[in-house]
């Protein structure tokens, strides 16, 4: 961890996540939170987007344990919280990946989401960089035991650009607030409830707004889609890079995604979490913290390289099949599993070296090490 992240303040709370002590601003979120200490401590979020006014508390993937309330009062909480939906407290101690409780829940929701999410991924647009997809592999299991048929809907036609598919929809309604706080004529929402609920335009009519393109980013699963882009390309085999153009309608910086010559599709630039980034607009009065939204100009009717002034290579630093063999400097997310594990090696703590001797030496010299061997079985 930088020293910046270990110097105190004053004015702020300081707390703890898995075994990470970091000070952050009174009104921080546990997940706002983990997002500056980086790496695994970061609980996964499907709902959650912080460019998004309300937005957060809908798919429970972020749930932690929180095992000390705050210094005044340091009593757990009984029940798992949703992080991005509570604040910290200071002197709160936060357990995440260091919680067999929440691995456990986390598990559990994942295989709630898929109980109904297609397994179309070989034919999905969004297969390479589908945030479900890294929280199946991450936190779901090998086999599901839904017995039962999934549920289907009718396929409708919601405009031009946007290919809806609403078996693949998890509800985290990012969809509905970007049309609710970067339009002024939404014409689409949450129709139904319960099982029956989807998301659907009122009385079939066609999405057409500046900034519609903006609900196909912030979509974490392939439920929508952009129809220019459909099937023409595996996100994989593509070169992204950032370009920016003069335009009176958005901030014009976004991501041209090349094969060759060919621009295949133009997206907003993204930051590590898979948001928008935010930038200091000429007329911005609010400190630089505008969010990079683009509009549909620049999004589907710019697909030419001569429309743009090139910038680089897009810096992709998620664990990411895009970056495969692409970027030689590549700069991943930080590795926080040794300061999580109190400064021990994770390779010791699996205890995988014991052909080579490494336990007997090391785990000697731990504090309270008894034997060179702690990983005994409790029936033994």
């Amino acid at each position: 961890m930088s020293e910046e992240k270990k110097l105190f303040k004053p004015d702020s709370y300081r707390v703890t996540i898995d075994n990470i002590t970091i000070d952050v601003e009174p009104g921080t979120t546990i997940l706002n939170a983990a997002r500056q200490i980086g790496g695994d401590v970061t609980p996964p979020a499907m709902c959650y987007y912080s460019k998004l006014q309300g937005s957060g508390g809908k798919c429970r993937t972020c749930l932690v344990e929180v095992a000390a309330g705050s210094a005044a009062d340091p009593r757990p909480i009984p029940k798992l919280v949703a992080s991005c939906r509570t604040n910290v407290m200071d002197g709160m101690v936060v357990k995440n990946i260091t919680s067999e409780r929440v691995l456990d829940a986390r598990a559990g929701v994942v295989e709630f989401l898929l109980i109904n999410h297609p397994l179309d991924c070989p034919i999905c647009d969004q297969a390479g960089e589908c945030h479900l997809q890294d929280l199946s592999y991450e936190h779901g299991k090998e086999g599901t035991r839904y017995e039962f048929k999934r549920r289907t809907f009718e396929k409708e036609d919601i405009g031009p650009y946007i290919q809806l598919h609403m078996t693949r929809c998890i509800l985290c309604y990012r969809c509905t607030y970007v049309a609710d706080q970067l339009t002024d004529n939404r014409a689409h929402g949450i129709l139904d409830r319960g099982d029956h609920a989807e998301i659907s335009t009122y009385i079939s009519k066609a999405i057409d707004n500046d900034f519609s393109g903006n609900m196909i980013d912030v979509c974490p699963v392939g439920a929508l889609t952009d129809k220019t882009f459909r099937f023409k390309n595996r996100v994989w085999f593509t070169k992204p890079v950032d370009a920016h153009r003069d335009c009176d309608k958005c901030c014009g910086k976004v991501t041209l995604w090349q094969r060759g010559d060919d621009v295949l599709r133009v997206t907003a630039r993204k930051d590590e979490w898979g948001e928008v980034q935010s930038y200091a607009r000429p007329d911005d009065k609010g400190g630089g913290n505008q969010p990079g939204w683009i509009c549909n100009d620049c999004r589907f009717h710019k697909k030419k390289t001569s429309d743009w002034v090139i910038d680089g290579l897009t810096n992709i630093n998620r664990h990411s099949v895009i970056s495969q063999g692409k970027y030689p400097g590549l700069v991943m997310p930080n590795e926080t599993i040794a300061e999580v594990m109190s400064g021990r090696d994770p390779k010791l703590l699996m205890d995988i070296h014991s052909v080579s001797d490494v336990n007997s030496v090391e785990l000697g010299s731990l504090p309270g090490a008894a034997t060179s061997n702690i990983f005994e079985k409790k029936d033994q």
